[in-house]
Order: structure tokens, then sequence, then C-alpha cells
């Protein structure tokens, strides 16, 4: 396993990061420490997971995933992990969560924070997240920005302030943003220069072969900037394994469990991008999935890719792909396929 420093911070996070949205919902409590095992025992250190988990989000469910990570956190060496989580925004809707206080504001994020950390066991989160944004932003599967659907929000400067008290308390020491745009990532970053408060040091936004719109505004701004991405949906919830390409979800997939989820990639175009890098994939000798996730892996502007499994032998698949390095003349094909049809899930 290698480790890349995670911005501006102290951080230095796996190559690989285990996604855990599934503890709670697919994955049972034991489950869920066979997962963690598994994973630290390859290198893995980083942690994600949001006080909004398990997925799909459920007032009978929300905070299982905390949780399960910590009852098995109680028992490791903790300065040894990098636990991240997130903060739930105004703009999902879920009333079950804090009453439905979702603001991100002084009072719901110290609320929040100190939920997930009874729930984590733990006194600190190495990296605090907003799930998505206070203000509106276009939801999944939304392309364009309406000015109609604006809502009242709080002020960046005000969001960050709050952010800021928790790293002073001790509670959170780094944060990040997650599901942001280029002008909400630098709007953070102008409030933490002008009001000296502390700087985000990544984003969590989706990724894959089929939605590289990150590369467009955000790289650059990683670049410059130095803040990293950490992309989630790095399999576009499973289809670039190609175990959807049959037509049917198999029963026991996420897709086959919860048909909503299939909305995102439910585009017209999605399904022969798909085969297009299944083809490729079996052309070079590799599997679907371990392709996609070297791909992911190979950009500059990555700190560490999100990886979610429901079974031991998925995790160690994914997990494994840190072994692959494309060539160049991969890299170039997937370019290829990628002109010919770009961006199909977004």
């Amino acid at each position: 396993m290698r480790y890349n420093r995670l911005g501006d911070s102290a951080l230095e996070v796996s190559e690989i990061c285990l996604g855990t949205m599934t503890f709670g919902e697919q994955n049972s409590e034991r489950e869920a420490h066979d997962q963690l095992d598994h994973a630290v025992g390859r290198g893995v250190n980083f942690i994600d997971a949001a006080e909004m988990y398990p997925v799909p989000p459920r007032a009978e469910t929300q905070g299982l995933t905390e949780s399960y990570v910590g009852s098995w956190l109680a028992a490791q060496a903790r300065d040894r992990l990098v636990v991240a989580t997130k903060v739930t925004g105004p703009g999902r809707g879920f009333g079950w969560i804090r009453g439905g206080s979702l603001a991100i504001d002084a009072k719901a994020v110290e609320a929040a924070v100190d939920g997930s950390l009874r729930r984590l066991r733990t006194d600190y989160v190495d990296l605090y997240q907003i799930h998505w944004p206070d203000r509106y932003v276009p939801g999944f599967g939304k392309v364009h920005y309406e000015p109609a659907h604006e809502r009242p929000t709080v002020p960046i400067v005000e969001q960050l302030a709050a952010l800021g008290r928790l790293v002073t308390a001790g509670k959170v020491r780094y944060i990040g943003l997650s599901n942001e745009s280029p002008w909400g990532v630098m709007e953070f970053l102008h409030a933490a220069r002008e009001a000296g408060l502390p700087r985000i040091v990544s984003i969590q936004n989706a990724y894959n072969l089929l939605n590289r719109v990150y590369e467009t505004g955000l790289s650059e701004i990683s670049r410059r900037e130095n803040v990293p991405l950490i992309p989630y949906s790095p399999l576009a919830f499973g289809h670039l394994s190609g175990k959807y390409l049959a037509g049917s979800a198999p029963a026991q997939s996420r897709l086959g469990r919860f048909p909503p989820f299939g909305q995102r990639y439910d585009k017209p175009n999605v399904a022969s991008a798909v085969a297009a890098y299944a083809t490729l994939a079996g052309e070079t000798g590799l599997s679907p999935a371990t392709m996609a996730l070297a791909f992911v892996r190979s950009r500059w502007f990555v700190a560490s890719t999100i990886i979610g499994a429901t079974t031991l032998a998925q995790l160690d698949e994914n997990i494994g792909s840190i072994d692959t390095v494309l060539s160049d003349s991969t890299l170039a094909a997937i370019d290829a396929i990628h002109l010919g049809n770009p961006n199909p899930a977004v």
C-alpha cells in the first residue's frame, strides 16, 4: 500500500479508503468488522463514514454505520487510523436526522459532530466534511444549475467559522467538502484566507469512467490550491464491474435491492460505454472493476480512492487493484472511448 499526504494537512492516507455506507443495511456488524480487519490488514488506514449512513437513508437505520465502525474502532490503535465522517446538509431533506435541523451553522454542526463522536467511540475525527452544500446545488442526476431553486442559506464564512470552532475544541483535526462545485470550493478557500479560518484539505466528489466532470474546473483547483480529490463511486454503483451488462441487476446487488439508485445511471449511453470499457479491460487482461479502479487511482489529483463492498471477495479484488498500473496505450484507449461518449452518467 502507498500513502499520500492529504492536501495541506499532516494526514498520510492510504491510496485506498474504505467506504462504509453498506454497514447497517447490506452488511451486519460482524461483516463490517470483518471488512475493516481485512482492509487494515492490507494496509488501508483511511475509513470514511457519514452521520446519514447507511444507504439508502432511513430513520430506522440512521447512525448504524458510525456505530458499527465505532464498536470496531474502540479496540484499535486510534492514532494509526484516519477516520473521516460527514455532517448532513439541508439539501437532502432527511427530517429524522437531528430533528431536521440540518443547516450548516454552529448549533447544528456541534450537535452533529457530538453525535458522530459518540457513535464512533472516539474523541476526535481526523477529517470532517460537509456532505452536501448548505446552499442549493444540482443534485444527483441533475446537470443544469437552476436559479429558481435557490433557498435561504448560511453564509459560507459562517459555516467555516462553525467548523473552525470544532477544530479549536479538538473535536476535528481537518475539514473537507463533498459534492461541491468549483464556485463553492473557491468560496471556502477565499473565506479561510480572508477571515483566518481553517482551510479545507480535500474534496469528496463522484468520479469514475462514466463521470469525469471533475477534470473540468475542479482539477485546476486541486493543482493550484493543493486540495486533492477523494473520489467516491469509482465503480459507478457497480456498473463498471460489468455485472449489469446482462440487462438485469443481480438479486443481492445494490440496484437489485434498491432500484431507485438506478436512476443515477439509467441514461441512454451508459450501457454502451460500460460495454466498451469492459471489452477494453478484457483485451488488456484485467477485470472491468480493476481497470476502472486503476484508472481513478492513476489521476494526479486523486489522494485516495473510496471503495465499498458487500463481500470480502469484492473487497479483496478492489484493494488488489493497487497493484495494477495502466499502460499508456490503455490510458489512450480509455480516453478514446471517453471522447466518443463523454460523461454518460452525469
